[in-house]
């Protein structure tokens, strides 16, 4: 018999950052194994809703049967614990969090104090939990979510073309929203202490999630004199990413923190050498030997291993080679797929099925 979901998620599935890419991913491989997935993108104000977006969860949830199970993206689940409480008794809800909203950088502890609540009571609400990285698993046994009612759904990864990474001078690379978590202005930073050397850095990320820090960055680049070095090129199709990364030498993410940090994995699977940091999950996505982690927010840290790569041909090209070697074993999106499946108790698709790779 065909499986039907509701898969619920807060504005514009088409988004392209790392967690609506990987809702659409799931949405695709989920119909690929027989689902009937029916996909609600909700308007309104996340994580601290307002009240478009309250109503607009409360009337997706209430028109659905009674039995139907259903999948919230956690960036709309948690802050609604209200709305999930109201209809816990009568729908199979699963809540789907990359990483916890009070996690977020920049906050004062006070909305921490309640993004954190709100998660906490939203996730009480839920059958059982479903997160994209074993490291965010961890973090929300704090919020005393039972670890039976908890499943770890890792990213797939879409192949890439092999890059080359042996240009000089060196071309960097930096893939992700404009956001203080993101880091960006860090780099920014630890590049202009690297300014000696020879290199171009493209960012390519979304400058309208938060447009003041997106601003922000823009000035910071030509306050540095960096106007003509570094490229600030916005949101990317998919054919300017996979072009992005096949002619790229280095792959950059200066995150303070990442809930697991898909485009580290892409950036492995185009075979580049990756300088990131130890925040959150990022040490269990980097493979050892494919790439350096410094600590988060350490501008000096990331300055010195940015001028160490960028002028050592032969250390990045052992980052590069370490890279390729772990680019055999990444994991594809149709094994996610079914193991999605199986975190939802579908019984034809188990945990055990054989791995295919990209």
């Amino acid at each position: 018999m065909t499986q039907r979901l509701a898969f619920i998620v807060p504005g514009d599935p088409g988004q392209r950052t790392g967690g609506y890419l990987y809702d659409a991913h799931i949405v695709v491989e989920l119909r690929r194994l027989g689902w009937t997935v029916d996909v609600h993108g909700l308007p309104g104000r996340f994580p601290e809703a307002d009240t478009s977006a309250r109503d607009a969860l409360e009337r997706t949830l209430a028109a659905l049967p009674n039995g139907r199970q259903v999948v919230v993206d956690g960036l709309a689940l948690g802050g609604l614990p209200e709305v999930a409480v109201r209809h816990s008794h009568r729908l199979g809800l699963v809540a789907l969090v990359h990483h916890p909203l009070g996690d977020e950088r920049g906050l004062s502890v006070a909305r921490r104090h309640c993004l954190l609540a709100s998660e906490r009571a939203a996730l009480a609400a839920a059958d059982r939990v479903i997160t994209t990285s074993r490291f965010t698993a961890r973090r929300i046994a704090d919020f005393g979510v039972q670890p039976a009612r908890v499943r770890t759904v890792e990213p797939g990864v879409t192949p890439l073309p092999l890059a080359m990474a042996d240009g000089e001078p060196p071309r960097l690379l930096c893939v992700g929203t404009l956001s203080p978590r993101k880091g960006q202005d860090l780099l920014v930073r630890a590049l202009h202490r690297v300014r000696g050397l020879p290199w171009q850095c493209d960012f390519i990320g979304s400058h309208t999630r938060e447009p003041d820090f997106a601003h922000g960055l823009a000035a910071l680049v030509t306050e540095t004199g960096l106007d003509g070095r570094i490229r600030l090129h916005g949101e990317c199709d998919d054919a300017q990413l996979r072009a992005a990364y096949a002619g790229a030498d280095l792959f950059l993410l200066p995150s303070h923190y990442e809930g697991y940090g898909m485009v580290v994995t892409e950036a492995i699977s185009a075979g580049l050498p990756v300088l990131t940091t130890t925040g959150g999950a990022l040490t269990e996505t980097l493979p050892a030997g494919a790439g350096l982690a410094v600590p988060p927010g350490d501008v000096d840290a990331l300055a010195d291993a940015l001028a160490a790569l960028t002028s050592d041909r032969h250390c990045r090209h052992a980052l590069r080679d370490g890279a390729r070697r772990a680019r055999a074993s990444l994991r594809g999106w149709p094994l996610a797929g079914a193991e999605f499946a199986a975190a939802l108790g579908d019984p034809e698709h188990s945990s055990t099925s054989t791995p295919r790779r990209p």
